[in-house]
């Protein structure tokens, strides 16, 4: 999320005349709509909930000073933004709405004094409110029928949201079933679906080593969680829910807000163990001070506190007013942020190769934290922010977790400064670094990375483990953990390495077998387990080069057509890729393309590794000990060319692989998992839910013995 100054007008509301205020409100309407629909719907917010709300509240006061601009359509009337069209929809029984914000004590206090004036109390009069942690996620009704879970939606617009019922199901903190007493027939309880801290660095942790998007904050990840169309992925994900209100309820099981939520927690929901309860709007503010205190060490992120009428038929007396309701109001915090002097920008190498850029600055306190560096996120948003070194910069600590640069002050630009150029080299090897572009689409990716796969030592551990493991080279002895070990130690620094580590040992000062953890006889096993693979399937050697996008499959395929590695780095060197000198590239591309199976992506991946000159001489080093076997032909007109076959079960008579790679050389196509476009099962001893499946979709199983008779 980036903070971004919003167009506000200097002239006041009052001074504005029709004309102005009209245009005004409909340029606010469609700033805003266009930030609902980042924040409700994308779950990528591009700026801060301070901006944000100044926003809603310019666009407000122009509606108060000139009610007839509040049309059925103003934004007043609405919450969030439209459901996204990649869910069901589900129609709010009771709307879920939005609360009005204070920012200062002195709204706290009208908001009191302004909930006893509509009750017609004094100002000595006593009403009780609750006070709790505003959690920083995303809003859920869960719809409970009999005490069993039947639908779950997010807040969507307000009136209709999207059905999240399967995802919202593999949260541990949602019961399936209440249990207690007072439970309704029907009831929907709504709360906070939200990542608890710890588990969002972990969460982004896999992230980074998987090259998968890294989320700006706990509520943008606890969203784009909760919104995966696959739940397998919300169940790997560590979502938490916080229970605090409800819709519609056949029963009332409380007479008083707090007691509602204490029914929610005997019920079996988690509530917020920082809820109280208060008199005036001094013990409000004291429990707001308190809870701001304690929010860098809370497990969760919040954004203020609320404060809500405890009794119910108060709040009933009370209503509803535009959007949100007259007995409920949200006390945000501050943004946490402070400015200071951005000294360098370091550009760091992932362990495959993607190029991040971090703010090194003069050490600053945010929010309690001494921060020293930020995330520049990637070369457009440097780029966009027009970021340069020796600027001075607001920093803010985005959920209080990941540091960032919001902006730039550039009334204290130093004079001559000049924007940042991007590294088109990589800064650890020197190699090429690239972005890579879908042909298809124009769409160019967002990070750059270094092409030297296998000659960065950034990446080199990585690359080497890889090229050891299983279905590529399959060194045995040569786990992640020796791997290392010998790249720190300075014994294998390239794939090449590997194969004259015996001779050089031999000649060594310190022999493997006299490290620690080593003995003759686990090094002897070492040795004799690579000269095993001096000779290699030549779709292994390709796939253990660690290409990107270039796997299993893509390099079979690939190797079915070039047969040799020095025919597929020849057409990699002649190939031209699209662009204004080749708009449609040349004969070599166009022969790559034409490997059924591999697309512009893969081929340019393959290109760029090649033309890298530096890689050019690892292969070339690597062929110096290895002699890759040619792949054996597929037979074309074998019984099962073309079609879709799945094993399942145990197979006795060969191992999966064996069995794989036998269908793939007889020209099949071997699938996971049975579907419609299945055209045959191998169903050994054991076979479960394929198998039912094979026979409900009607597709033909046979045994293992009868795929040998079909065979041959």
């Amino acid at each position: 999320m980036t903070t971004a100054t919003p167009p506000f007008r200097t002239q006041k509301v009052e001074d504005l005349s029709p004309a102005e205020a009209a245009s005004e409100h409909a340029a606010l309407a469609e700033e805003i709509r266009g930030h609902d629909a980042a924040y409700y719907r994308e779950d990528a917010p591009v700026v801060s909930d301070a901006d944000y709300d100044a926003l809603r509240r310019r666009y407000d006061a122009i509606e108060v000073r000139f009610p007839g601009l509040k049309g059925e359509d103003s934004l007043s009337r609405r919450v969030g933004a439209a459901p996204s069209e990649k869910f069901g929809k589900v129609r709010h029984a009771v709307p879920m709405l939005s609360l009005d914000n204070a920012f200062s004590d002195a709204e706290v206090e009208e908001f009191v004094a302004r909930v006893k004036r509509f009750l017609n109390l004094s100002a000595e009069d006593e009403v009780a409110f609750t006070s709790e942690p505003k959690i920083d996620g995303l809003s859920c009704s869960l719809r409970y029928m009999e005490g069993r879970l039947a639908v779950a939606a997010t807040r969507g617009d307000g009136s209709e949201g999207e059905d999240v019922t399967a995802n919202v199901r593999t949260i541990a903190d949602i019961p399936h079933r209440l249990h207690g007493k007072g439970v309704p027939d029907v009831i929907d309880v709504r709360g906070e679906v939200y990542m608890a801290k710890a588990d969002f660095e972990a969460l982004n942790a896999r992230q980074a080593a998987d090259e998968e998007k890294i989320f700006a904050n706990p509520r943008n990840a606890a969203a784009g969680s909760l919104r995966q169309l696959d739940p397998a992925i919300t169940a790997a994900r560590p979502l938490k829910f916080f229970a605090y209100a409800w819709g519609e309820a056949s029963d009332q099981a409380a007479e008083t807000q707090l007691g509602m939520v204490e029914a929610f927690g005997h019920w079996g929901f988690a509530t917020n163990p920082l809820m109280i309860r208060a008199t005036s709007a001094a013990e409000l503010i004291a429990h707001y001070r308190s809870i701001e205190a304690q929010r860098a060490t809370l497990p969760y992120d919040i954004d203020g506190v609320v404060y809500k009428v405890d009794r119910l038929d108060l709040q009933r007396r009370l209503g509803f007013v535009s959007r949100s309701p007259r007995w409920a109001i949200a006390h945000k915090f501050p943004a946490e942020q402070a400015s200071t002097v951005l000294e360098d920008i370091e550009i760091q190498v992932g362990r495959t190769g993607a190029l991040t850029p971090v703010a090194k600055l003069t050490p600053v306190t945010v929010g309690g934290v001494v921060v020293s560096s930020a995330t520049l996120h990637n070369e457009d948003e440097i780029a966009r922010k027009d970021i340069r070194i020796g600027d001075t910069v607001v920093i803010q600590r985005a959920g209080d977790v990941i540091p960032q640069v919001v902006r730039v002050m550039e009334e204290k630009r130093p004079a001559g400064s000049r924007p940042y150029e991007f590294p088109h080299v990589c800064p650890v090897c020197g190699s090429h670094a690239v972005r890579e572009v879908d042909t298809r689409t124009g769409k160019v990716d967002v990070v750059r990375r270094c092409t030297g796969g296998l000659v960065c030592p950034a990446q080199m551990v990585e690359r080497l483990r890889h090229f050891v493991s299983r279905n590529a080279f399959d060194i045995e002895g040569l786990g992640e953990k020796q791997v290392r070990a010998f790249y720190e130690w300075n014994l294998i620094e390239s794939p090449a390495d590997i194969f004259t580590l015996e001779a050089r040992n031999k000649e060594s000062l310190q022999r493997l077998e006299n490290r620690e953890g080593w003995g003759k006889t686990s090094a002897a096993n070492l040795f004799a387990a690579i000269q095993s693979r001096r000779t290699v399937a030549v779709d292994r050697f390709v796939f253990a080069l660690g290409i990107r996008h270039v796997g299993e499959t893509n390099a079979k395929r690939l190797m079915r057509h070039y047969g040799t590695v020095e025919a597929l780095e020849a057409g990699a060197l002649a190939a031209a890729i699209p662009g204004e000198e080749h708009p449609k590239g040349n004969e070599a591309w166009q022969e790559m393309l034409a490997i059924d199976g591999i697309g512009d992506v893969v081929a340019e991946a393959v290109i760029e590794f090649f033309h890298e000159p530096r890689n050019r001489e690892v292969v070339a080093a690597l062929l110096a000990h290895v002699r890759p076997e040619p792949m054996e032909r597929v037979a074309a007109e074998s019984p099962v060319a073309g079609k879709t076959v799945v094993f399942t079960g145990s197979l006795e008579k060969m191992t999966r692989d064996e069995a794989k790679a036998m269908a793939e050389r007889l020209g099949a196509k071997v699938a996971g998992s049975v579907s419609a476009k299945t055209d045959l099962v191998v169903a050994g001893p054991g076979a479960g839910s394929k198998l039912d499946k094979a026979r409900s979709l009607g597709v033909q199983v046979i045994s293992e013995d009868e795929w040998f008779e079909l065979v041959g």
